[in-house]
């Protein structure tokens, strides 16, 4: 089985940060979010990889990504204008051959792995495995309609009326069979081939299609208040407390806090869960939960709570931040006495005075 990862597109959501970053290496507890799907498919046992990037962005996924061996995997590196995920597949179909494949929206974050989802595929010999959450707002999702044994009867994009509440993840198993089935559809009004149209094909061929309802958390990390969200998840189920930084004896850490080494506490109160990554510098401040702050940043003065600021960032005398996301080479300063909280989304190598 090989894995096809998704990690292309515009990011229209989330500029002016996907102008000089792909979203998803957007970090989520100081890690790209690209890095946590790579980790589900290669503990699945994957090791061929396809990544599908974006013209614009996509040097910025390889710079990340490189050979694939951290993750112990072999990545080739596809280039698609952004027409479907469905053509997508119909892109990577050199790389796919025969093989089945995990399809994964490099974007989306899973509260659990994918290997029960594995061994279910190919226990039951399926063509496709789609992977399904109840949400709230189905309306805004690829949603879809089971029979009383879980088998996948109907696919519908984005309804006005959804017939349910089963929405559609960004985690897909196929066989080799949807390579048939997308030739056989037509671009949909958005003028893209839908990938909820090619397994509604395999439905229609008479094709083994088949559902698995996600228990765990899943999140779409398309916009900032997601990204924050995540972040908080994150922090949440994985930070332990791990001082590997410097902290002085003014200083009081609280809950579960990780500082990476290179890293300097002075006189500043942090409260977990927050992460802090390599020679960051924190001075008279306090860092407040679901915060995670980058590599080599400063902040002086300031107040912070749930918060992703990313690498080489300084804030200094902000007396409230709160809810932001802050790019990489970015300075927030203050320039006089005024109170209040600041919520930002600031692209990289910007500066601001407040």
């Amino acid at each position: 089985m090989k894995a096809l990862i998704l990690s292309g597109g515009k990011g229209t959501r989330l500029r002016p940060l996907t102008f000089t970053t792909a979203k998803q290496l957007i970090p989520v507890a100081n890690k790209p979010i690209l890095g946590y799907v790579l980790d589900q498919t290669s503990q699945a046992g994957i090791e061929d990889t396809a990544i599908i990037i974006a013209p614009e962005t996509g040097g910025f996924v390889k710079d990340y990504v490189k050979d694939g061996s951290s993750w112990g995997i072999r990545v080739e590196y596809i280039t698609q204008e952004p027409l479907g995920l469905a053509h997508a597949v119909k892109t990577a179909k050199h790389f796919l051959n025969n093989d089945s494949f995990v399809m994964c929206l490099g974007d989306n974050l899973l509260g659990e792995g994918i290997n029960k989802l594995v061994e279910k595929f190919n226990r039951e010999k399926l063509d496709a495995l789609i992977l399904l959450k109840k949400v709230e707002n189905p309306g805004a999702f690829g949603v879809a309609v089971l029979d009383e044994n879980g088998n996948v009867v109907k696919l519908i994009e984005k309804p006005k009326q959804p017939p349910s509440n089963l929405a559609l993840v960004g985690v897909y198993i196929f066989s080799p069979r949807i390579h048939e089935a997308i030739e056989r559809i037509k671009p949909s009004w958005r003028n893209e081939l839908e990938i909820t149209d090619a397994i509604q094909e395999l439905i229609d061929m008479g094709c083994n299609v088949k559902s698995e309802i996600l228990n765990a958390w899943w999140l779409d990390t398309g916009k900032k208040d997601d990204i924050l969200t995540a972040n908080s998840i994150v922090l949440d189920e994985y930070i332990k407390y791990e001082i590997c930084g410097s902290v002085d004896n003014q200083s009081k850490i609280t809950g579960r806090v990780k500082i990476e080494k290179g890293s300097v506490i002075v006189n500043s109160i942090i409260r977990g869960p927050v992460a802090i990554g390599e020679n960051s510098y924190i001075e008279n401040s306090f860092i407040g939960p679901h915060t995670s702050i980058g590599n080599n940043t400063k902040i002086f003065e300031s107040s912070i709570e749930h918060c992703v600021i990313l690498d080489n960032t300084q804030v200094r005398e902000i007396e409230r931040l709160e809810d932001s996301l802050l790019g990489k080479d970015v300075k927030v300063s203050k320039n006089n006495k005024g109170r209040g909280a600041l919520r930002l989304m600031i692209g990289d190598y910007s500066e601001i005075e407040v």
